[in-house]
């Protein structure tokens, strides 16, 4: 109840502080991390700590203006001469932007056909995002990448490896339905020592019978010379196997094997030509150059 307490103020946290859709996906991966909900609002901290010295700045400025009774300095007096009092001073030292009456101080030694460059600073807001995003950089890396408990793993390794189940799903269901689709037009040869077996474990129970254990031939005919009755290449097997001959009491096999496994019985019947078992029955048909 304790972890399912946590779990459920990490998520009330995070989506408060507008990572919902980051925040769900914790449900999906499984992470249980009520440090997370520190991560996060210590993040949320630095950005109104920033925030907040912004404001008194310019809460400051403004007041300053207010009580003061005449300029004092030379950019005071540029700003009452560019107007820039109140919410347009504090605007302005936000972006720190020297007034047209200054910017004489700030001229570069540099002329292009007439036109000049000003060393104008970097605006103060653009330095305080930048060195937040520092800030907050390292508290991204933690979570994503370095902290983690005895049931838990960093986010990226735990995506990681939720993305990797997904794909063997999908994998699976892929090759579910293109093992399907294998027909006698599209059918190829597989010699991967798993599908062999695994065609070897169909024809000992299907075609041993017949064919023999070794396919040296018995009431069918031998599989394993260059002699065949209707095609030696792996499509017309595969056709043979698929709808039979049944003039010659060559069962059909479509409704019992699936389309993969007659491929796989297919590609193993290949792979028995020129082993020359013990008593092998005679050639039969037309010899095929393979």
């Amino acid at each position: 109840m304790k972890s399912a307490n946590k779990k459920i103020l990490s998520l009330l946290a995070l989506t408060l502080t507008g990572n919902a859709a980051w925040a769900s996906e914790q449900l999906v991966y499984g992470i249980d991390n009520f440090d997370l909900l520190i991560y996060t609002l210590g993040s949320v901290l630095v950005l109104l700590f920033f925030a907040i010295i912004i404001v008194a700045l310019g809460l400051l400025f403004i007041v300053k203006e207010s009580l003061k009774k005449a300029p004092k300095t030379a950019e005071d007096v540029a700003f009452e001469m560019e107007g820039e009092t109140g919410w347009k001073g504090f605007l302005a030292r936000i972006n720190a932007a020297k007034p047209i009456a200054l910017e004489k101080d700030i001229i570069m030694d540099h002329n292009y056909d007439g036109i000049q460059e000003l060393d104008n600073d970097l605006p103060p807001w653009w330095k305080a995002l930048f060195y937040g995003c520092i800030v907050l950089a390292f508290g991204y890396l933690g979570v994503y990448h370095w902290w983690g408990e005895t049931d838990a793993e960093p986010v990226s390794i735990a995506e990681y490896h939720y993305d990797v189940e997904q794909a063997a799903i999908a994998k699976k269901e892929y090759l579910a339905t293109m093992a399907n689709s294998i027909d006698e037009t599209n059918v190829e040869a597989v010699v991967e020592a798993a599908a062999l077996a695994s065609g070897k474990k169909a024809f000992d129970a299907n075609c041993k019978v017949c064919h023999g254990g070794a396919g040296e031939g018995g009431v069918g005919p031998n599989l394993t010379d260059e002699y065949w009755l209707h095609g030696g290449d792996v499509k017309s097997i595969f056709k043979t196997i698929k709808y039979g001959v049944t003039a010659k009491g060559m069962l059909a096999w479509e409704a019992k094997l699936t389309p993969l496994q007659i491929q796989e019985v297919s590609s193993y019947i290949l792979s028995l030509q020129g082993t020359n078992p013990p008593n092998a029955k005679a050639p039969q048909g037309e010899k095929v150059a393979m």
